[in-house]
């Protein structure tokens, strides 16, 4: 008796993982280039490590090292998200490759492929 022959259907191979560091170069140069501004990306640190935060550059902070309402709403509509999303402290780009690719996209003016969920309470 022969054995059938089974095919094995795949799952679709999960997108790349970014890296931190190469999303806020990625994200950083985005910004610089639709705006024509510099932006402040930065990845946390310690505990929040894997974070990101973009923001208006220090210069264009107040002394608490928050940005002004023209940077937050200019911000926003770079990434097209609503503005109240945005602190004076800047948008916060959670620890996931799903988040970082939807990022990456929205500084770069494209729709994103995947938009990330929360993956915390």
């Amino acid at each position: 008796m022969r054995t059938p022959q089974l095919s094995v259907v795949r799952d679709p191979a999960p997108a790349a993982p970014v890296d931190r560091d190469q999303t806020i170069a990625a994200i950083r140069a985005a910004l610089r280039r639709r705006s024509g501004k510099s932006w402040s990306v930065r990845g946390g640190r310690g505990t929040t490590w894997g974070w990101i935060t973009v923001s208006a550059p220090p210069r264009r902070c107040d002394k608490y090292g928050h940005m002004g309402e023209e940077d937050r709403v200019e911000l926003a509509a770079l990434l097209d998200i609503d503005a109240n999303r945005i602190g004076g402290d800047g948008a916060k780009i959670a620890a996931s490759w799903d988040y970082r690719r939807e990022y990456i996209a929205r500084a770069e003016g494209r729709r994103p492929e995947v938009i990330a969920t929360p993956y915390w309470d």
